[in-house]
């Protein structure tokens, strides 16, 4: 347990190591925020918005860091080359619907889409990554809850990066659902459907180099 040091005595009616539940109170309550509060939350943590309600994520942990910088740099030197659009990493913001947001790892936005974006946020994305790690809870949301979210988008592919079962899965979309164009383990070459050519190492991608 925390001690107070003799010098820090706190105030009248302030015990220390109690946590400031006031400030808590300067925000809107769980199912109350408005886009706007949401895009003008300033803090360094990934937070997502989906209908009123703000869901902080997990920090990412060295290895999740890893693996996000070399599929940033994979892809982002791929659709440099050939001048075919934006490339941006973790904290874009990509605007699915009204009230609905996600950060998602890694996201390609196409030089042919005509799009609004601002500096707050993509209103579309043409593919995303997600790195899937942490509980349950996280697993959940990357392999069923953002499968489901971006194919409603109408986010064109999906890569679903998931280091614990050593494979990465590439879906593409059909109608309004994906489609698995691969799943594809160590030894093997991902490839995209959406841009022909790009191609990632899954050994590669899955234990990067510091």
């Amino acid at each position: 347990m925390s001690t107070v040091p003799d010098k820090f005595e706190p105030p009248a009616g302030l015990t220390y190591g109690e946590p400031v539940w006031e400030i808590a109170r300067l925000y809107p309550a769980q199912g109350c925020w408005t886009e706007r509060e949401y895009l003008d939350l300033d803090t360094n943590r990934r937070v997502e918005f989906s209908d009123g309600y703000v869901e902080f994520l997990p920090m990412p942990t060295l290895s999740h860091q890893r693996i996000n910088r070399f599929l940033f740099q994979a892809l982002s030197a791929f659709v440099a080359a050939g001048a075919l659009g934006e490339v941006l990493f973790t904290g874009v913001r990509v605007r699915l619907r009204e009230g609905k947001y996600r950060e998602p790892d890694v996201a390609f936005l196409s030089a042919d889409r005509p799009t609004e974006t601002t500096d707050d946020y993509w209103d579309s994305a043409d593919l995303v990554m997600e790195i899937v790690s942490g509980s349950a809870r996280d697993r959940d949301r990357d392999l069923v809850e953002k499968r489901s979210a971006y194919a409603r988008a109408g986010i064109s592919e999906y890569w679903i990066v998931d280091p614990e079962e050593g494979r990465i899965t590439v879906l593409t979309l059909q109608g309004t659902e994906y489609a698995e164009h691969g799943v594809f383990t160590r030894g093997e070459q991902a490839t995209s459907r959406l841009l022909p050519g790009f191609a990632v190492d899954v050994t590669e991608a899955l234990a990067p180099k510091r």
